[in-house]
């Protein structure tokens, strides 16, 4: 008997599906389930609605397409293979392995295609919602009559999981409130979760949630409905105001003798069932086999985005003869760089002692003349953490020309969001809140620092200076967590002069920078100022020629150690104070400088800060010892507690002397 024959389009899904569960097999480690199931969604998407080049993954003007459901990483490599993206099948085989860039979830910069790094559910959500804000932003700013450059759409597949976490309905609920008519949601939903069907912890009504957040909510009844869900991103694409949901009901595992049962969804197939799932779906070919049909469709797919990205080319060269200076300002926009700030003396003038979030607010607001695409606010405390640009407005669902962020009660999703508005490209982003708020942004927070990416988290009331609102507020053992991760640099500044050298050094990193800031006034100190940008100098240098002690001390805690210094002076004991504001930074200087500050020969060392005492072993040695926290704060003012525990000049100097 003939076989019947098959369309090109049931093709390419099914070798979609196969790539993933052979690399799978191959690697004997990933998730087959989303990709046999949501292939259909993924292609109908690729074919008929996104706006790309896989032969130039970044140029600006694509759609971004993540894949929130992270796991399912598979179903990414597999249809940036088909579709053209420079992904081979030497590549999809090392799926898992040392050195692949078909990593076990998709890394942003690893793989070209992933616009951010995703496997954390709904964290992608919240990226898109970044994306789509920023597209918003500078579409607003640079779109002129008949020049659309910034024209673009932001779509996340995401399934069950990404739905049930929080940070997705915080991120969703702005993107409502903000109409982002550009965001398009791809959900497949397939009811089953690693412990089983979704009904045994989740029962909501995903749709009705998201009409009462102002989503469009569109169904597709069969995600193998290629057709029926290329008509729902259409009808969501002519939708302006609202974010579209489009719940494609699927089944996890599709075609396997696994399907709809969770046992496929975090294990591989194995050999029996996957000759079992290809002849389910009438795929005739070994492994890793890219049919005929699909490469010729391959070929199609890169014409095809040749021309979408020289399209836009053309129209740019078109805009830049007609917009002469915007253009030029749209180049320095999406380029994300920051221009040189050496030169720019006034950062570092002061009118009056301020708290360091008072001080941080004078910075950011003089910033702004030399780096005008700065973008981000705060959830909620923008006037209590200072964190709002003066000289631009709010960015609304009516008024795209904002640059200042009200981000809401969502902190999870705060974190996140900035995230995708960097990816985007185009805008600088910050984002504010109290500093024992990071428990909550955590997890964004180290998304960012694995991507490496420059974020800037102002973070006011960062210690027991928060006085009378109590041990909830009162950060002890936040400084040491975000010191404890990877690519994160932790500013703890003790005057005016040493937070512009935080937010200089934050913007010009490769990596994210957390600046913890004081509720209460900080006097601007003798000796601070550039030297702060190396992480740790000497700000009171001793009389002598070796110091008999040294005082190392951050953020508030740095005046009374110079206090403390003059009480040992008058006993005869002389001392040298080292401001700490940045212990990456300090790490970082040659050795020769950081036996400058902190020589060898000088083993009396005292640390003297406001948090846990974890992270000061590496300075203080075995002979050393600390003032710090160990335990939580209490309500009272602040005054009451830093005296209760130990930081006065008269403690300092106590402390120092029996070390001697």
């Amino acid at each position: 008997m003939d076989k019947k024959p098959v369309s090109t389009e049931l093709l390419t899904i099914n070798t979609i599906r196969a790539l993933a569960i052979d690399a799978i097999d191959k690697a004997n480690s990933g998730h087959p389930g989303l990709p046999l199931g949501a292939a259909p969604i993924a292609y109908s998407l690729f074919n008929d609605h996104l706006s790309f080049d896989p032969k130039n993954p970044k140029f600006d003007n694509r759609d971004r397409f993540i894949l929130s459901a992270g796991h399912g990483s598979m179903l990414n490599y597999a249809l940036l293979h088909v579709f053209g993206y420079d992904v081979s099948i030497e590549d999809i085989k090392t799926f898992r392995q040392e050195n692949s860039i078909c990593t076990g979830h998709p890394e942003v910069n690893v793989c070209p295609g992933v616009e951010t790094t995703t496997g954390p559910l709904g964290q992608g959500i919240a990226n898109a919602v970044g994306m789509a804000i920023a597209e918003a932003r500078l579409a607003n700013k640079f779109n002129k009559d008949g020049y659309k450059i910034v024209d673009h759409y932001t779509y996340a597949l995401c399934g069950d999981g990404c739905m049930q976490e929080g940070i997705a309905y915080e991120a969703a609920s702005l993107a409502g409130t903000l109409e982002l008519g550009k965001l398009i949601v791809l959900y497949d939903d397939n009811d089953i979760t690693i412990e089983g069907n979704t009904d045994i912890a989740f029962k909501e009504d995903v749709g009705k949630t998201h009409e009462a957040m102002g989503w469009q909510v569109l169904y597709v009844k069969d995600a193998n409905d290629v057709k029926a869900i290329s008509k729902a991103i259409a009808k969501a694409k002519k939708e302006k105001t609202k974010p579209s949901l489009i719940i494609i009901k699927s089944v996890i595992g599709y075609g396997s003798p696994l399907a709809g049962k969770a046992d496929c969804h975090g294990a591989p197939l194995g050999l029996e069932n996957t000759t079992k799932t290809k002849q389910a779906l009438g795929y005739d070919y070994p492994a890793f086999t890219i049919p005929e049909e699909v490469e010729e469709f391959k070929k199609a797919s890169i014409k095809k985005g040749e021309k979408v990205s020289s399209d836009w080319k053309k129209l740019f060269n078109k805009y830049e003869k007609a917009y002469p200076e915007l253009a030029k300002e749209y180049k320095k926009w999406i380029s994300n760089e920051i221009v040189d700030l050496s030169d720019k003396t006034d950062l570092w003038e002061f009118a009056k002692d301020d708290a360091s979030r008072g001080y941080s607010s004078t910075v950011l607001n003089k910033l702004i003349n030399y780096v005008p695409n700065l973008m981000g606010g705060s959830a909620d405390l923008g006037p209590s953490n200072k964190s709002v640009m003066k000289a631009f407005g709010d960015f609304t669902s009516q008024y795209r020309n904002g640059q200042n962020m009200h981000f809401g009660i969502r902190e999870h999703a705060m974190g996140a969001i900035v995230n995708g508005m960097y990816l985007h490209g185009g805008v600088i982003p910050y984002c504010a809140t109290f500093f024992v708020f990071t428990d909550y942004m955590k997890g964004a927070m180290r998304m960012a620092s694995i991507m490496k990416l420059p974020i800037v988290y102002v973070m006011t009331h960062d210690s027991i200076g928060v006085g009378e609102d109590g041990p909830t507020h009162e950060p002890i053992e936040h400084l040491s967590a975000l010191r404890a991760t990877p690519n994160m640099n932790v500013f703890r500044p003790a005057d005016g002069r040493e937070t512009t050298a935080a937010w200089i050094y934050a913007l010009k990193a490769n990596c994210p920078t957390t600046i913890a800031l004081s509720r209460q006034t900080l006097p601007m100190l003798n000796g601070s100022g550039e030297e702060a940008l190396k992480g740790g100098y000497v700000i009171a240098k001793e009389d002598g020629d070796e110091p008999q002690v040294i005082i190392i001390a951050t953020g508030s805690e740095v005046y009374p150690s110079i206090k403390a210094k003059e009480i040992l002076r008058e006993h005869g004991i002389d001392a040298r104070v080292v401001s700490m504001p940045c212990m990456e930074a300090f790490d970082k200087q040659p050795a020769d400088y950081k036996e400058s500050v902190l020589p060898k020969s000088v083993r009396a060392r005292l640390a003297v800060e406001a948090g846990a005492s974890i992270a000061w072993g590496k300075y203080v040695g075995l002979d050393g010892d600390t003032i710090c926290i160990d335990h939580f704060g209490e309500s009272a003012p602040a005054k009451t507690l830093f005296t209760k525990y130990g930081f006065t000049a008269e403690n300092i100097a106590n402390k120092a002397k029996e070390l001697i």
